[in-house]
């Protein structure tokens, strides 16, 4: 498999398929958090080219097979095409301090039937404010999991919170 940034050796990554055909729970709470207002909103970090870190809110989409997203041309969409590498966090709640945390590397997906369905979930689930289909120069991006850290409180300065951390290589049997 290829990675965008052209990596080919990354190491062991699930696709969001694997990742809740494994990790039932933790996709699934993950996908509340990251829908709890309906739509998909996380921030996305991506690697500038000098290094450092680059982090905008993101559209995330849950599909029936993938975790993806479309990037419009911008830094974070050369910085993903560039070098792949992301880390990706729920925005926060209003009521706790509940989180749910990915990161990996993306993989451009360039299947025009897949971009047409994708586009249409994109839409239909923003059918409320009237959102128009992606265009063509927006890349659609899959988000492959390496890492994965769940957190869990009973509210706001709860000092005793509960991480549940996954990890792609805790499950590699090599």
């Amino acid at each position: 498999m290829t990675w965008a940034g052209g990596a080919t050796n990354v190491g062991v990554m699930l696709t969001w398929s694997e990742f809740r055909r494994t990790h039932r729970d933790l996709a699934a709470a993950g996908q509340g958090l990251l829908y709890r207002v309906g739509v998909g909103l996380a921030f996305l970090s991506t690697v500038r080219p000098d290094g450092g870190p680059r982090l905008h809110p993101f559209c995330p989409l849950i599909t029936d097979d993938a975790f993806v997203g479309f990037i419009i041309p911008s830094p974070k969409q050369r910085d993903l095409r560039r070098d792949g590498r992301f880390a990706l966090h729920s925005f926060p709640t209003e009521d706790n301090e509940d989180a749910f945390y990915l990161s990996g590397r993306v993989r451009l997906l360039e299947d025009g039937s897949a971009r047409e369905r994708i586009g249409s979930q994109f839409v239909s689930e923003r059918v409320h404010i009237g959102v128009p289909d992606p265009e063509p120069d927006d890349d659609l991006f899959a988000f492959d999991i390496e890492s994965c850290l769940l957190t869990r409180t009973d509210g706001f300065g709860d000092y005793r919170p509960r991480h549940e951390v996954w990890t792609a290589r805790a499950d590699d049997p090599s």
